[in-house]
């Protein structure tokens, strides 16, 4: 081969080069998420639904591989203390679960406010600040199931939980205890053998992310509702600050539509309630309602009791965020 025939090969090879360096082909990221609940699971599905839609808007750039929930892949109360160390990139979960990342965490839920709201008076800045601490990023509040509520297995006639043992999240722990119940913490898919064999009497947990199978072992249920019910999506801060523009975008737009459907008693939420509410009643379950005294006690206690949670595990936050939050 003759030597201008080398030279021409040579030239173009490193025009091939050239171009190859100049133009990137962008892979596409994969992201590696968990829930905090089994998958399939009511409380779950709106996250796992908030990872189709990711995957759907996100090809050529961005995928979410959702590995598992708790509390198959672990501990419920451990999976975003995992995330923020890189076990995960991203988590769907409860602030109910998180408080051994982020003591504040319960000021979520005792929020009359909106996302909007909160996020133009400077609380969501505050919360976001503390979370960047333990290297989590913020992304949206992707759903919320209402207030919660008391569920029995027996009939009480005032406020006062003296002689029931009754499963609990550290949502309601401290709330259950300030009126006189005995508790014990069990997963989720444990609730309803621990009521059929009546291990407990009953149970904390929001009206629109009920479990069917629990009417079967559920008798009453208490009203008033207390708090929220929200669930949010949580970054590895290091990792989302890894990831290009158009990724952090289609992560960002996608989560920002589901928290428009997040807010209190917005018409999906609505609409959930009065369907599950229906299924309870054709089953036999009754409603004990607290009115006048006894109601303002029962708030008062839900109330009191997780605010001064928070002053406790937060003392230099925790007046801070009353003001932003309450």
């Amino acid at each position: 081969m003759s030597k201008r025939i080398l030279l021409t090969l040579g030239a173009s090879a490193l025009a091939v080069a050239a171009v190859s360096v100049s133009q990137p082909v962008s892979a596409e990221t994969t992201l590696r998420a968990a829930s905090c609940f089994p998958i399939g699971s009511p409380p779950s599905r709106a996250f796992e639904q908030l990872v189709k839609d990711i995957n759907a808007a996100g090809k050529g750039t961005v995928q979410i591989n959702l590995v598992g929930g708790a509390p198959a892949i672990g501990n419920f109360l451990t999976i975003t203390q995992k995330m923020s160390r890189g076990a995960y990139d991203l988590v769907g979960c409860t602030e109910a679960y998180i408080g051994n990342v982020l003591p504040e965490a319960p000021v979520l839920r005792l929020t009359p406010k909106s996302m909007a709201e909160l996020r133009s008076n400077g609380g969501m800045d505050y919360i976001s600040k503390l979370l960047a601490e333990k290297n989590i990023y913020y992304l949206a509040r992707h759903q919320d199931f209402g207030p919660f509520h008391l569920w029995l297995s027996k009939k009480i006639d005032k406020p006062d939980l003296t002689g029931l043992n009754l499963r609990v999240a550290p949502v309601y722990t401290a709330f259950f205890k300030s009126l006189g119940a005995t508790v014990q913490n069990a997963p989720l898919p444990k609730i309803y053998t621990l009521m059929e064999n009546n291990t407990v009497q009953g149970y904390g947990w929001p009206g629109a992310a009920w479990v069917p199978p629990w009417a079967k072992v559920t008798k009453y249920r208490v009203d008033p509702g207390f708090y929220t019910s929200p669930l949010h999506t949580l970054f590895n801060l290091k990792k989302w600050e890894s990831l290009d523009d158009k990724s952090r975008t289609i992560l960002t737009s996608i989560s920002a539509e589901h928290e428009k459907n997040a807010e209190p008693g917005n018409a999906r939420l609505k609409a959930q309630l009065a369907k599950e509410n229906a299924m309870r009643a054709k089953a036999g379950m009754e409603i004990i309602t607290f009115t006048g005294a006894d109601r303002k006690k029962w708030l008062d206690a839900a109330y009191g009791a997780a605010w001064q949670e928070v002053f406790d595990r937060s003392p230099k936050h925790g007046k801070a965020l009353e003001k932003l939050f309450r």
